[in-house]
C-alpha cells in the first residue's frame, strides 16, 4: 500500500510520538509514582493510536498532477 507524502508524513509523525511515549514509559518503570505515570502514559498512547489520519484530497492540479 502506498501513501501520498502528506499521509506518509502524518504516519511518521504519529510513530515518532508513540515511540517517545513508550520510551518515557520504559524510562519511568520502577520509579516512585510509576503507577500513576504508567496509567497516564498508557492513556496517552491509546489516544494517539486511536487518532484517525485524515487524507486530504485537494482538487488543485498543476501540470496534470494532483497535489495533496
Amino acid at each position: 500500500m502506498a501513501f501520498c507524502d502528506h499521509c506518509q508524513g502524518q504516519r511518521f509523525d504519529r510513530a515518532q510520538v508513540l515511540r517517545a511515549l513508550r520510551a518515557t514509559r520504559q524510562r519511568l518503570r520502577g520509579t516512585k509514582g510509576f503507577s500513576e505515570a504508567d496509567q497516564a502514559l498508557a492513556a496517552a498512547i491509546e489516544a494517539v493510536r486511536a487518532l484517525e489520519i485524515p487524507h486530504l484530497d485537494f482538487d488543485d492540479a498543476v501540470d496534470g498532477e494532483v497535489i495533496h
